[in-house]
C-alpha cells in the first residue's frame, strides 16, 4: 500500500488535535491582552502615575492623533498634568492578532471622552487605532500607539 493513504489518517488526527489547541492559545492570547488593554484604560482614567508606569514599556512611543509624539515620561505627565482628562473610552472595535513571539497588535476604533480641567467642558474624540503590545519580563507593556482622529458624523438629510 503507497505511503501516503496510509498516513492521511494520522495527518488528519493530527490537525484535528492542533486546532483546538491553537484556538486555545488564541484565547488565552486575547483575554490576557484585553486584561492589560483595560489596566491601561482605568490607569489613565485615574491618571495615575504608578500604575501607568507599570503597564507602558520603558521604549513607549505614543503617536497622538494631532501628530504630537509622547515617550513614557512624557505621556504619563500630560495624562496626569495636562489641560485634559480622560474620562471614558468605549471601544466599538477592539482586536488582538499575534504578529510574532511576544508581540501583538491591537486595532480597532475608540469614542473618548474628555473633560477640560480648566473649564470642565466636556468633549469626544472618536478614533481608529492603532497599538502594540509587548511581552517584557513576562508582561504585557503598552509599547506603541498611533491614532487618527475620524469625522464626526453628520445628521441624516430630512
Amino acid at each position: 500500500m503507497p505511503l501516503l493513504p496510509r498516513t492521511l489518517p494520522f495527518l488528519a488526527l493530527g490537525l484535528a488535535l492542533l486546532v483546538p489547541a491553537a484556538r486555545a492559545a488564541e484565547d488565552a492570547l486575547t483575554t490576557a491582552l484585553r486584561a492589560a488593554d483595560d489596566e491601561r484604560i482605568a490607569a489613565t482614567i485615574a491618571a495615575d502615575r504608578t500604575r501607568l508606569a507599570a503597564i507602558y514599556s520603558d521604549a513607549l512611543h505614543y503617536a497622538h492623533s494631532n501628530g504630537k509624539v509622547d515617550t513614557k515620561a512624557s505621556q504619563i505627565e500630560g495624562l496626569a498634568t495636562g489641560p485634559n482628562r480622560f474620562e471614558s473610552f468605549t471601544y466599538s472595535e477592539r482586536t488582538f492578532t499575534a504578529a510574532g513571539p511576544g508581540v501583538a497588535l491591537m486595532k480597532g476604533r475608540v469614542s473618548a471622552g474628555l473633560r477640560n480641567r480648566a473649564s470642565g467642558q466636556p468633549s469626544r474624540m472618536e478614533l481608529s487605532y492603532l497599538a502594540v503590545w509587548r511581552q517584557e519580563g513576562g508582561q504585557w507593556r503598552f509599547l506603541a500607539w498611533q491614532s487618527c482622529r475620524l469625522p464626526e458624523p453628520t445628521a441624516p438629510a430630512r
